[in-house]
């Protein structure tokens, strides 16, 4: 077999230029590296990086590099397609509302037994495999999340009036108490927590994960707050990528369409995040290969960026 070097030589690749290429993505991401260094970046899980085996490889190998270099990352995961598989196979129907999962209590006990049990162990046990140090969480432990039951309204057709909608244990965000979040950034684990809330009451919520995913980055003073999609981000009426929204602009947005659907959430989210403290946040394709990498240590950055 002809050497290495020969066969580079015969395709015309110069192998020292190979790798003066990869010395130069190290020394671009060198100023990110110090900047972020001990600085929190929580980030929201879900959509395809959760289903495809390599992305979820990828994803893994991202947290971990991340905790290596001396950042502190913490996942926060949703699980929407999963939760309907499994009810699917226990002959449950999954009814929505307002894009919301209308959670009466077998299907509570669905949603906890999938968010915190199956996939939350799962992302553990992979970040685990690839070498990091990993644990899962849900709201409930710790008191970390409590939560109240979400009130949802919507037009009676015949009356014209606003009436409350009962989707069951959907809750919103009461209070983040990140006690033991940070002590667990403080002893180097990855906290890998399941969107599950308390009640006063004891009782359990279900809880969209980019709004979690928002508290808990407001509640840590995080450095960023990035939201994987199944999009390249926020894209204006033409189709092109919107790559920075101002916080001050996002309501005039949605209003004349530009947001809709489901990234209304997911950009208010990030408003919210930015108005409470956090520094910036960012809405990116998780169906790309190393996503996080690339928004945090590139220049350039992927998705789009809501920020002041």
């Amino acid at each position: 077999m002809a050497p290495l070097s020969d066969l580079v030589a015969d395709i015309g690749v110069d192998p020292m230029e190979e790798l003066i290429k990869k010395a130069n993505v190290l020394m671009e991401a060198l100023p990110y590296i110090k900047r972020f260094s001990n600085q929190t970046i929580v980030i929201k899980y879900g959509g395809n990086a959760m289903v495809e085996k390599h992305l979820k490889e990828s994803f893994a190998k991202d947290i971990i590099l991340m905790k290596y270099i001396g950042l502190n990352p913490v996942v926060v995961h949703g699980g929407g397609p999963q939760i309907g598989k499994v009810m699917e196979q226990m002959g449950l129907e999954s009814r929505f509302v307002g894009g919301m999962r209308v959670t009466d209590s077998d299907t509570m006990d669905v949603v906890e037994m999938v968010l915190g049990g199956r996939v939350n162990k799962e992302i553990v046990a992979n970040i685990n495999l690839h070498g990091g140090k990993a644990v899962g969480l849900t709201g409930k432990d710790g008191q970390l999340i409590t939560a109240r039951k979400m009130e949802m309204t919507a037009i009676n057709p015949d009356t014209l009036t606003p009436e409350i909608i009962d989707i069951g244990q959907v809750g919103e965000v009461e209070a983040v108490h990140p006690e033991i979040i940070q002590a667990l950034e403080k002893a180097n684990f990855i906290p890998v927590i399941a969107p599950l809330g308390v009640g006063r009451g004891g009782e359990t919520y279900n809880i969209n994960a980019d709004l979690v995913a928002g508290q808990v980055a407001a509640a840590l003073k995080a450095e960023k707050l990035i939201l994987l999609t199944d999009v390249t981000g926020v894209n204006d009426k033409q189709g092109q990528l919107i790559s920075t929204i101002n916080v001050a602009d996002v309501n005039s947005l949605v209003d004349d369409g530009t947001i809709a659907g489901g990234m209304i959430p997911k950009v208010t989210c990030c408003r919210d995040a930015i108005l409470a403290g956090v520094q910036k946040t960012h809405i990116i394709d998780g169906r790309i290969e190393h996503a996080c990498l690339l928004e945090i240590f590139t220049d350039k950055g992927i998705g789009t960026e809501v920020a002041r």
